[in-house]
């Protein structure tokens, strides 16, 4: 048996190195944290063959004095914390003082660093985890290090790395995350000798356009919510752009970029209801809690946090980022997705174009402008209107969000005229979400109410329908329904929700009993709930080739801006999209 002994410290450094240092990429986070806590405003990064050959990072830093340049290559050596109290209230990116050595022990390290009180610049080197003693340099204040030949005494780890691209892929995603937590720090970065990034010193919105793009900001939303000592800040992508992958999503912990199970959590659930199933949100945010209520020291990249009431947290952020979606004047967007873009569409989804006309749900007479149709036609909204028995107001009223409807398209769509141009509007989604917010409102108030049906409706049924029925009176009737067993293979159907009244009644039902069949009647009321009401709003929403008159069409449009989420369906597609005059303008070459 073998005895135990202690390891020596360049083991110890390389086995450190292991848990801190992945790859290229992780170098250049440790080193770009420690140019943060310096104090640069300046910070250029230089990368050769993916950051295995050369990282060099320099930076305009308060810089490391001579004496300090041998304790800034030692384990366990930092300025950052001193005692344990300061473990508990972490402000700093770096604090474990291991870095630099597990750097030095995978790589061939130089340091150079010059302060403002000092006669010269000094400088030291390291490789393998053996140290030169400092030596004069020249350079102005600050700090360069240069990390060469990574993992060169660990060909087994080297292996193991990807291409150059990839390796790059990894260090530029490192460069974009610090961009977006600190835009007051001007930064630039090349690979190869040639610039890939530059950026100036900037205001937090500008900062996120230069690294997201254009795109990004314009179908994104501010988000800035306090409460007590925790903040929440930044900026959130309207569902219509969205991701097949989480690839765009930032999170900062007090200028700490994190990849939180708890947050990721919360803004899933607060996408939940407006974003297509296999699509993800894009965000970047900012939250600044007390550092005495977070911990990083939990884990070796510090990439996890842990909060001391991880509720209280998650509902902060749950509900900043739902309330701003829940907004119904939102755009869905003001230019038509790409057909990669768009969600992929089903075929239990997709609306036939000769559906027949099944409901009749009675829309809202609203005040109707007789200028803008005077304008338009010759003719006040009323000699539009195929409805004699429903005539329309006559007022004059400011153009609403939505604008005033146009006609239809196909019996698919609602055209309508609003200040900036052209609103397209899908109206069966745009309908189904209204039922939907109304249904959800509904349920929580407990005013669910019920339609009794002047002609109870009778229909054959299986025995596992006519059982769900018998053991969940109560949920059915919570949800607006009365239905009793007629005989052991038929049910009958003497009430429906109110909303839901024109529906098809025995098609509503089954889809109903399915979805309580299958989840059990606690998870319907609950996990479930929205998605079965989404399925319920399914029903009693318009459907196509239904023929609304110009009255209709209006009210409709008001009631999606009244309507919160009402830019996106239940499946998370959009309702509707602006096309300005000057886009319709460049389509058609207007001016050109």
């Amino acid at each position: 048996m073998n005895a135990i002994k202690l390891l020596p410290d360049v083991l110890i450094n390389q086995i450190a190195a292991g848990e801190v240092i992945e790859r290229p990429a992780s170098v250049l986070k440790e080193i770009l944290e420690n140019s943060i806590d310096a104090g640069a405003t300046e910070i250029t990064v230089h990368i050769m063959q993916g950051g295995l050959k050369l990282i060099r990072v320099a930076d305009n830093g308060k810089g490391i004095s001579e004496n300090d340049l041998a304790l800034a290559l030692a384990r366990h050596a930092t300025s950052k914390i001193s005692t344990q109290e300061d473990l508990h209230k972490i402000a700093s990116l770096g604090f474990r003082g291991e870095a630099l050595a597990s750097i030095g022990a995978v790589s061939r390290l130089s340091l150079v660093s010059y302060q403002s009180d000092s006669s010269h610049a000094w400088h030291i080197q390291t490789e393998g985890g053996q140290t030169t003693h400092p030596e004069p340099a020249a350079r102005s204040i600050g700090t360069t290090l240069e990390v060469r030949d990574l993992f060169f005494n660990l060909p087994a780890r080297r292996k193991f790395l990807k291409t150059e691209a990839t390796e790059f892929a990894h260090c530029e995603e490192v460069f974009r995350r610090i961009a977006l937590s600190h835009a007051n720090i001007a930064l630039s970065l090349q690979h190869n000798g040639k610039t890939r990034s530059h950026l100036s010193a900037a205001e937090t919105t500008q900062r996120i356009t230069a690294v997201l793009g254009e795109e990004f900001s314009q179908t994104a939303v501010p988000v800035s919510e306090q409460a007590a000592d925790i903040s929440l800040q930044g900026m959130v992508a309207l569902p219509t752009y969205s991701r097949s992958a989480r690839d765009m999503q930032y999170f900062f912990v007090n200028g700490r970029h994190v990849r939180d199970k708890l947050i990721s959590h919360a803004l899933r659930e607060a996408y939940r209801d407006v974003l297509h199933l296999d699509r993800h949100p894009v965000f970047v945010l900012y939250l600044q809690i007390n550092p005495e209520n977070v911990d990083v020291n939990v884990h070796p990249a510090k990439a996890e946090v842990r909060f001391r009431d991880a509720r209280a947290v998650h509902q902060f952020v749950f509900h900043s980022i739902n309330k701003v979606l829940a907004s119904p004047q939102h755009k869905s967007g003001t230019q038509l997705p790409s057909a990669a873009a768009a969600p992929a569409t089903t075929n239990s989804e997709r609306l036939p174009l000769n559906y027949s006309r099944q409901v009749n749900l009675p829309l809202k007479t609203v005040a109707q402008p007789p200028a803008f149709y005077q304008a338009l036609f010759g003719g006040t909204s009323a000699s539009l209107d195929t409805d004699p028995g429903n005539p329309p107001v006559q007022t004059t009223q400011p153009v609403p969000p939505l604008g005033f409807a146009l006609g239809q398209l196909l019996g698919i769509y609602i055209l309508a005229q609003n200040e900036q141009g052209l609103v397209i509007v899908d109206m069966h989604a745009a309908h189904e979400r209204i039922v939907y917010e109304k249904l959800k409102s509904a349920l929580d108030q407990h005013t669910l109410s019920m339609q009794p049906l002047l002609i109870p409706v009778t229909f054959q049924a299986d025995q596992l329908d006519v059982t769900t029925v018998e053991e969940n009176h109560t949920v059915l009737t919570e949800l607006g329904f009365e239905i009793a067993v007629l005989t052991p293979t038929s049910l009958v159907i003497r009430a429906a929700p109110m909303m839901l009244k024109d529906a098809d009644p025995v098609k509503l039902v089954r889809d109903v009993l399915a979805e309580i069949r299958e989840f059990g009647a606690s998870q319907i009321l609950t996990a479930r709930r929205n998605e079965l009401l989404a399925t319920m709003a399914c029903h009693g929403s318009v459907r196509a080739n239904r023929q609304l008159t110009i009255t209709e069409m209006n009210a409709l449009l008001r009631e999606m801006e009244a309507t919160e989420r009402s830019g996106q369906c239940n499946h998370g597609r959009p309702t509707w999209f602006e096309l300005s005059l000057t886009e319709l303008d460049k389509m058609f070459m207007r001016g050109n």
